[in-house]
């Protein structure tokens, strides 16, 4: 049985960056493919020390018909 690709998923990461592209490598697509929801920024706490929590997005692919300007 062929196990069937996520439409959104949520990924965490040390910057947004990175968690951006865990996603993308999840999914298997380019990011023109999807679209990004921020749901938290990277806290690094106090200098690099405690409080530190990693950012947090949403990715979502896009649907096959639409269209992108």
């Amino acid at each position: 049985m062929k196990q069937k690709t996520p439409r959104s998923i949520t990924v965490e990461g040390r910057t947004v960056h990175d968690a951006l592209a865990k996603a993308l490598s999840i999914l298997g697509v380019p990011r023109k493919s999807v679209m990004v929801k921020v749901l938290a920024e990277e806290n690094r706490g106090l200098f690099g020390m405690r409080g530190s929590k990693p950012a947090k997005v949403r990715v979502t692919l896009k649907s096959v018909g639409t269209a992108v300007s």
